[in-house]
């Protein structure tokens, strides 16, 4: 079966510094992310996991860092304990967060890999375009 990438980008009124610290700061991730708690040190090779509770159900998305670039570059694996998939290493995904500074802004990209269809793309793009949204508010608000 062919897998898929989605990707979904935006532009940020702020430098990437304050854009990398939307992403790896714990009260802002929490307030992009379905209200997680984020657990790790930020180090390659470290758990990367999110806990919380949605719609009243309790979630688990975990996965491992396998880049990370302040300012840059951040690259995990992720498993979502809400997929309905068992939990074997070829049901996670690889997302890569990447900002570039463009003309005083910051692009802000988000790829995730190892997608079963196009709708599950599309699915993924909208989600993350929602998240991309909420760090753009967050972000820019200052």
């Amino acid at each position: 079966m062919t897998k898929h990438t989605a990707h979904t980008e935006i532009s940020i009124a702020a430098p990437a510094e304050r854009v990398w610290a939307a992403l790896t700061t714990p009260e802002l991730i929490k307030q992009f992310m379905m209200g997680a708690d984020v657990h790790t040190d930020w180090k390659v090779g470290s758990p990367l996991t999110y806990t919380g509770e949605y719609q009243g159900k309790k979630f688990e998305e975990k996965g491992t860092i396998r880049r990370i670039e302040p300012n840059k570059v951040l690259a995990a694996t992720h498993f979502s304990s809400m997929s309905g998939k068992p939990d074997v290493p070829e049901n996670y995904a690889l997302v890569t967060w990447e900002l570039h500074p463009a003309n005083g802004k910051t692009v802000l990209s988000v790829d995730q890999d190892n997608i079963d269809s196009v709708n599950g793309v599309e699915r993924s793009k909208q989600n993350w375009s929602g998240v991309l949204q909420s760090i753009k508010k967050i972000v820019e608000a200052g």
